[in-house]
């Protein structure tokens, strides 16, 4: 089958819409990114500010997080069958509306709803990814793709010392009415820079496969995320991954006899394609420990002996200097992809990872070198998540890179659920007393870093043995030999 060539541009508003297609996409990914995390700050304030518990308000986080894996893949199929940017900009928009909504309201139900609608952001990015491998020649596509997978870093690093700011400095509301309007500039520019692609697939959406999907993800992440408060034991905890696997089972049988099924299950089994998401669900559990326990263990009191004592805005700029780095190594990601190929950067990046946490390890209590232990990690993590969606990019058809992106997006959030869990279980079991309030011990702090570094040799493993290209230039050597559609490789991803 022939690949799609890059779409021709034409002189005048045509050109300026060619060179604003990448920093509006990235803006995009970065914008959702921030939407994510500017809640974070907020969380220890809204039981006050609502008048809902604090299991309650816990759901503003919980609600994105499983709106999200279930949209993605649907999304990202979505725009294969009907067009990326169409299903980028409804995904921009129903972001912004969530942001109107908690602008307008200080009602627990109406701000988890808002922030369920948020959820459907995290389809940004492989909808992006995608676009960008429609629309960019070949040589630059692959910095592009890095830039992309590289704003969610840059987001997050970014948004939670703005956020910090503003409710430290305002009312609460004017954070979202803040990203309402960033929001509805995200739309504006997508509607006006990025062209439609013509790569599709046409045919019936796989209802029945993404109810399916979304009912099983659901049990699955509810128990995950919610099995430390209500106990791995408890009957709601086990029933819902009993539920889990017996929807999911259903559902993959109902997948593998779809004509257009919503996820191509035969792709899936495929090596480079199943071994690229076993590592992103990897590389996503190793990442996420970093940011999670290095703002825990910053703002400890300084009498537990480790703490430093400190507010949620010197947080924020404690790990801004990762962002920074994320933005920087993404070209450095693209080059090492060009020159060795995506899986020896996705294997080294995992390393990186884990190098920044053997710098946790040993030393977790001087300011600086916390820094350089998260900046470390969020290094490696530029190189590992740039290097996925290149790997996913040259081995799946064009007419499905937008679903299985999503998929992989799915496995690195499925990835960071389960660690939010495993680093709460670990924390959770090593406390001490501080005055009458338990708090982890640094000890346990170190446990979690040994943990999250363990899982990054094991991605940085499970990399290496994903098949490598046999590429000439970036073209796939597969001569001589009929293939189905899903052997058709990106040309020059």
């Amino acid at each position: 089958m022939d690949q799609p060539g890059p779409i021709p541009r034409t002189s005048g508003r045509g050109a300026l819409r060619d060179r604003l297609t990448i920093p509006v996409l990235a803006f995009g990914g970065i914008l959702m990114a921030v939407m994510q995390t500017v809640v974070v700050p907020l969380l220890p304030d809204l039981p006050r500010l609502t008048g809902a518990s604090a299991g309650t308000v816990s759901w503003m986080v919980t609600a994105t997080l499983l709106s999200g894996a279930v949209l993605t893949p649907v999304l990202g199929r979505a725009g294969d069958m009907y067009g990326k940017r169409r299903v980028l900009t409804s995904a921009l928009v129903l972001m912004t509306v969530g942001s109107v909504m908690c602008a307008l309201s200080s009602d627990i139900v109406v701000l988890i709803a808002a922030r369920a609608l948020q959820g459907a952001a995290a389809s940004v990015v492989p909808l992006s990814i995608s676009i960008l491998r429609d629309e960019l020649p070949p040589e630059r596509r692959g910095s592009a793709v890095a830039l992309m997978s590289s704003t969610v870093g840059i987001g997050a690093a970014l948004g939670l010392p703005l956020a910090a700011l503003v409710v430290q400095y305002a009312d609460w509301h004017t954070m979202f009415w803040l990203t309402s309007a960033l929001g509805a500039l995200g739309v504006t520019a997508v509607w006006w820079a990025v062209k439609e692609s013509p790569v599709r697939q046409p045919g019936r959406f796989d209802v029945p496969g993404a109810l399916g999907l979304a009912a099983g993800l659901v049990c699955l992440l509810l128990g995950v995320s919610q099995g430390g408060q209500w106990g791995w034991g408890s009957v709601r905890v086990v029933g819902l991954f009993l539920g889990a696997v017996v929807v999911l089972a259903l559902w993959w049988w109902q997948q593998l006899r779809t004509e257009l099924p919503l996820v191509d299950l035969r792709l899936v089994s495929r090596p480079r394609v199943g071994l690229s998401h076993v590592a992103a669900l990897l590389t996503g559990f190793a990442f996420y420990a970093n940011s999670l326990v290095t703002a825990q263990l910053v703002q400890a009191p300084k009498a537990t002996g480790y703490g430093l004592g400190l507010s949620i805005v010197e947080t924020g700029l404690c790990l801004l200097p990762g962002g920074v780095t994320m933005l920087l190594f993404s070209s450095v990601s693209a080059r090492i992809s060009a020159a060795r190929g995506p899986r020896i950067t996705l294997a080294l990046g995992a390393a990186v990872i884990a190098c920044g946490y053997a710098v946790r390890i040993a030393d977790s209590r001087d300011l600086w070198m916390i820094i350089l232990g998260a900046t470390v990690v969020s290094t490696g993590t530029t190189l590992a998540y740039s290097a996925l969606p290149t790997l996913i990019l040259r081995a799946v058809p064009a007419e499905q890179t937008a679903s299985a992106n999503g998929v992989n997006v799915l496995m690195r959030t499925i990835g960071q659920a389960v660690s939010s869990a495993a680093v709460a279980a670990v924390l959770v079991h090593h406390t001490s007393l501080v005055g009458s309030a338990p708090v982890p011990t640094l000890h346990g702090y170190l446990l979690a870093f040994g943990l999250a570094g363990a899982v990054a040799l094991t991605a940085s493993a499970a990399a290496l043995t994903i098949p490598g290209d046999a590429t000439t230039g970036g073209t796939p050597r597969a001569r001589g030999r009929a293939r189905d559609p899903h052997d058709e490789a990106l040309e020059g991803a």
